[in-house]
This record gives structure tokens, sequence and C-alpha cells, in this order.
């Protein structure tokens, strides 16, 4: 059992929890809790740190699996969060490329969905606003997300913890400038939408071919120079003196509207 702080493998933990550079350089993330300890891909799998009260109780789901035990002391020391709950993981990064998250993917013909759904998110910052759009997509069958470079870490421990598990599954990538893959995907037979305060209701517009909705940052939203490139500016019409929501509760609405519009109830497979 691991009981020091200064043992080279906790010592490299505490980086991965956190320095984005350093979850780069090494290729993996950090996941955090039973949910996601289970929900964990075999293949993805890298070596789980747990306390011996959590291995006493979970033995079976350690079959295989490269782990080490800790003592409590250290997965105080090392987690991200108020009350761990006794383990941590190790896992290899994903490495989608455009194509797999704007075209036809192996992803679709998983959930069944014919005409591509994708999230476009510019420069969002707050970690549990991406966890939350990532969860909630996979709900909607959004079939990708793509983000600009300045978006904030998708590996941040707790945007993953936000994702409850489907950071696992539905494909995303960070592109150097989203304006010019929007404008690109405009030739493609894609309809662009850009949630904008000066757009027309949502309501009024048909999703059912392929479709990206574009959302900007919490604060300013989207620039100027991606929403004047997307085919139209769509609202969520609002009661009150509310003028806006945040990043996810838009996303939500319009991906929930969307699957709507496409007439299917989406199952998880």
């Amino acid at each position: 059992m691991i009981t020091s702080t200064s043992n080279n493998k906790i010592k490299n933990l505490s980086k991965l929890m956190k320095t984005a550079k350093e979850r780069k350089k090494q290729d993996v993330f950090v996941v955090e809790g039973l949910r996601m300890f289970v929900e964990i891909p075999k293949e993805l799998h890298v070596e789980t740190f747990a306390t011996e009260s959590f291995y006493e109780k979970n033995s079976e789901l350690f079959d295989g699996l490269d782990f080490e035990l800790v003592s409590d002391y250290i997965m105080e020391s090392v987690s991200d969060t108020k009350t761990p709950q006794g383990v941590i993981s190790l896992v290899k990064r994903h490495h989608y490329d455009l194509d797999e998250v704007c075209g036809i993917s192996s992803y679709m013909k998983k959930i069944d969905v014919e005409k591509p759904l994708i999230m476009a998110l510019e420069n969002i910052q707050d970690p549990g606003n991406l966890g939350t759009i990532l969860r909630t997509a996979e709900g909607a069958g959004v079939t990708g997300i793509v983000m600009s470079r300045d978006t904030v870490d998708i590996y941040n421990p707790k945007v993953v913890r936000s994702t409850m598990g489907s950071i696992f599954r539905i494909p995303f990538c960070y592109v150097e400038n989203l304006t010019a893959v929007i404008e690109e995907l405009n030739g493609k037979d894609y309809s662009t939408y850009s949630a904008h305060l000066q757009g027309q209701t949502f309501y009024d517009y048909n999703y059912a071919d392929s479709t990206i909705f574009c959302i900007g940052n919490e604060g300013n939203g989207l620039s100027e120079e991606l929403s004047n490139i997307t085919k139209c500016k769509i609202k969520i019409p609002m009661l009150g003196k509310v003028e806006s929501l945040n990043a996810a509760t838009a996303s939500t609405v319009l991906m929930y509207e969307a699957m709507r519009q496409r007439g299917k109830s989406y199952r998880q497979n």
C-alpha cells in the first residue's frame, strides 16, 4: 500500500490532476469516483489507485486491471473532490479527427442516427458547462462536439466528472480556427446556426437535416466573425426580465428541439 505523498506515482498523479500540459504530454486523463471507474473502456484503462476499503467492497471490478492500493490520507491529498469515493484512475486520451466528429461516423451508426447533429463550442470557459453539454448531448442524440482551441480543457477533472461517462462515448475534437471549419461545413450541405440575441426564434427552423449549433462564451457569446459565417442566427424566446441562458442550458434547449423534430426517441446501447 502506498502511504507517502513522495511516492513517484502519487507525485505524478497530482501533476496530472492539476495541469493540462502534463495530461497532454503523457496522453492520459484522470477520472475519479465509482461511476466513472465502471464506465472506463478496458482498452483505455492505464492504472487505478484505490483505498483498501473501496477495493474490498468492489474487488470484482479490478479483474485484469493494473492498480495500486493507497491509504485514505493519500486519496484525500490527491482527490479533486471534498469527499473522495476511494478510487482514481488514469485513462488514455481519445484522438478523434474532424471527419469522425462532423462526418458520418461509427458512433452515428451505433445510436442509429442518419444525419449529423453537431455542437460547435467557441471559447466555453466553465468546466461545469462543458461537462454538462457533453452529458446532455449524448442524451439528445448529438453525434459530435467540435471546440475552439481556447475552450476549457475537456480533460479537466471537473469537466470529466460533469460528463458522467459521456466523455468515453461521444466524439469530440478541438480545432485551431472554428470559424474556418464552420465556413467549410457550410459548403457541405450542413445547416449552421449561431445562438445570437439578434436572431430569429429557433422554433422557426428545421433541424432534421445535417445541423450544427454554434454556442459562444458564457460572458460574451459568439464572436461576430463566427456568428456572421453561419447560415442563420437563432434565439431562444424568453419572458420576464431574463436576457439570456447560460451556455449549457441554451445548448440543452436547442439539442432537444432538434431531437424532437427528428421524430425519434433515442435509446442508449
